[in-house]
């Protein structure tokens, strides 16, 4: 690949690393700490801070604020950091910030993520691969994203709070409790709606996985007994099954936030 081409109005870090074919455009402006890997390309007005990291191929587009210092009071100007993957679409206007003492020190983002205009992911986040968010979705400090995770437009996410892979958030959403892998939450505050049917056959999930999924969602979240009962059951009665197994270590797993149930029945479509 060719030389870094750097437009003259752009400012540039004396100590920033460049790979190759790396483009920053017009009126840009990277900091000293900034890793820019091959083929990464600003196109213009970006402006990048701090311990950041972009990963190859990687667009970021005008107006964009990345790696600049978090939105957190107990901030004091630790060297944390923020990754971001390979192969990631970052649209206009979208704030993306670093990690702080509090939670890691490092905020992440997987690969080939594409997140939407004026989209902001706060301090402290993880979040997978091939997850999309739609224009203004907000996703607070803390939070971990599963891959393969889709947000509508206008969604807000509590922090602390976990969303499995696969999982669908629909427009306009207010997520306050985590959200189990291949689930799907609507609204505000938003409740389970059953699983996300429509992603998993369009991924090409096994037929008969998808019917024993539905099967075990069906059990988990039914009226009788516990929760932690149910989680139990259905362990034991789909202990072979990887799907329902992710789901089942979900909810099992230590949180800050409450389990999303449904809010009027238990339907899985």
């Amino acid at each position: 690949m060719s030389q870094p081409n750097i437009h003259p109005t752009a400012i540039v870090g004396p100590r920033t690393k460049l790979g190759a074919g790396v483009k920053i455009g017009p009126f840009c402006i990277v900091g000293d700490d900034v890793i820019l890997h091959d083929g990464v390309e600003l196109i213009s007005h970006v402006s990048i801070d701090g311990h950041t990291e972009l990963g190859a191929g990687t667009r970021v587009f005008p107006f964009a604020s990345i790696g600049h210092q978090p939105q957190d009071l107990k901030y004091a100007g630790e060297a944390s950091r923020l990754v971001i993957g390979e192969r990631c679409v970052i649209r206009e206007a979208v704030t993306i910030n670093p990690g702080t003492q509090g939670g890691g020190m490092l905020t992440q983002i997987g690969n080939d993520c594409l997140v939407m205009a004026n989209a902001h992911v706060a301090h402290d986040c993880i979040i997978g691969n091939n997850v999309i968010m739609a224009n203004y979705v907000g996703i607070a400090g803390h939070c971990v994203i599963g891959d393969n995770v889709i947000f509508g437009g206008i969604c807000v996410v509590h922090q602390f709070t976990r969303i499995g892979s696969h999982a669908f958030i629909g427009a306009q959403s207010m997520i306050d409790a985590d959200v189990i892998p291949y689930g799907m939450a609507l609204g505000n505050r938003a409740s389970l709606a059953g699983l996300n049917l429509v992603g998993l056959k369009r991924r090409k999930f096994d037929r008969e996985a998808i019917h024993r999924l539905r099967a075990a969602y069906r059990l988990i979240f039914a009226s009788e007994g516990t929760l932690r009962e149910r989680v139990e059951d259905a362990s034991e009665l789909f202990k072979n099954d990887a799907l329902v197994q992710d789901v089942v270590a979900f909810i099992a797993a230590a949180s800050d936030r409450p389990i999303m149930t449904p809010r009027n029945g238990t339907s899985a479509e």
